[in-house]
């Protein structure tokens, strides 16, 4: 590996990635993105489906591009707070998309300045680009997939954020993780738990069961997406799973045990927002739209809006046991909004106050979300 790359792998640390990796930008092949559209496991995140093929094949994203970049954020192991609403960890910091997007540019500049390229030659994406960061990353050897189908580091642990970016210039590739035992030649790249042995931790501890197999979600029964994806009515299946998780879900990644080897980051690409744990439910409950907006200004929270961040507390609530909160599910369940509405009716009779609503303002409630969103009857 030449003097430029390892420079250019030097001052990108700098910047504050935690961790730089190369990979070719030959096709993904071998995925199992195909199978999992097939099988509906995207839910209704159409975007998967439209840019499945750009995914795979970097260069109908950038004509040329001969190299990945694969860069890391260390965001754990971070605070948790015991008891109340349960927010993933990532969250618990200004919108990370935002604050890694200043280093991703300065980065681009030094790609400028020490290969002599312009800013046509490379094009960068903090997760919401048509990117596979984690086959990338593994195949770049940031770690490897595990069965939980999360990106695991032997330095980090789960707590990577990715961000990536495609190039035109040509570097050499790092190897990716292998096994001890492996040939050195072996096609090792992006293997599903490689270095989980027997372990089946995150597959077992999963509250909605949404693993099928191993390395695979369904997103459909996943509580990420349920909480944060799904603009609509969370089946009724699912929420008692989803316990007290008011935002995102963390649990296949806490209980891996390559997490006792991270340490916590250095963070200069996040801004923490630890007084999101302070946040009662009932303060949730409480939220005014003009108090959402100020309080999750700035955070990736408020990708959920106002409604969707109601809508998780009233199943939160519901499973709390805590009787205390009835009266503002109540008044939730005569909200304008039939998503709340729906929600809270659930949550009141989870708790044993179904006799404070009235049975027309229940039959309202069903029907106008039947109306308004198509679900069926089971689901609300």
């Amino acid at each position: 590996m030449d003097a430029r790359q390892e420079e250019l792998r030097r001052r990108l640390a700098a910047l504050g990635f935690d961790d730089v990796r190369f990979a070719a930008a030959d096709p993904l092949v071998g995925e199992g993105l195909p199978g999992w559209l097939a099988a509906g496991q995207q839910a209704d995140m159409a975007w998967m489906e439209r840019t499945a093929e750009k995914r795979l094949h970097p260069e109908l994203v950038l004509p040329g591009t001969r190299s990945v970049i694969m860069l890391g954020v260390n965001y754990g192991p971070g605070q948790k707070r015991a008891g109340g609403p349960v927010w993933a960890r990532y969250a618990l910091h200004g919108d990370y998309h935002d604050t890694m997007k200043p280093g991703l540019v300065a980065a681009g500049r030094v790609l400028e300045e020490i290969y002599g390229v312009g800013s046509e030659d490379y094009r960068y994406y903090v997760d919401t680009g048509p990117v596979l960061e984690r086959s990338w990353a593994a195949r770049a050897g940031l770690g490897f997939i595990g069965k939980n189908a999360m990106l695991i580091s032997r330095r980090h642990g789960n707590w990577l954020l990715l961000a990536a970016i495609l190039t035109r210039v040509e570097l050499a590739p790092d190897a990716p993780v292998r096994k001890l035992l492996e040939p050195r030649n072996a096609k090792i790249d992006n293997a599903i738990g490689l270095l989980c042995g027997k372990c089946t931790r995150c597959l077992d501890a999963c509250p909605t069961q949404a693993f099928p197999r191993p390395g695979v979600v369904d997103a459909r029964r996943c509580i990420s997406y349920q909480t944060i994806e799904n603009k609509g009515v969370i089946p009724r299946a699912l929420r008692r799973g989803i316990g007290a998780h008011i935002y995102g879900c963390d649990v296949c990644l806490e209980v891996c045990p390559w997490n006792r080897f991270a340490r916590e980051g250095r963070r200069l690409l996040l801004a923490v927002r630890n007084e999101m744990i302070e946040l009662t439910l009932a303060e949730l409950l409480e939220l005014t739209p003009e108090r959402f907006a100020a309080v999750f200004k700035g955070t990736a929270i408020k990708r959920v809006k106002h409604a969707g961040l109601l809508r998780n507390a009233c199943i939160v609530a519901g499973n709390s046991g805590d009787g205390s909160l009835l009266p503002q599910l109540v008044r939730l369940a005569a909200h304008d909004l039939p998503l709340i509405r729906v929600h809270a009716v659930w949550a009141v009779r989870r708790l044993g106050g179904g006799a404070q609503l009235a049975a027309a303002q229940a039959a309202e409630t069903d029907a106008a979300v039947l109306e308004e969103y198509g679900a069926p009857a089971a689901d609300y």
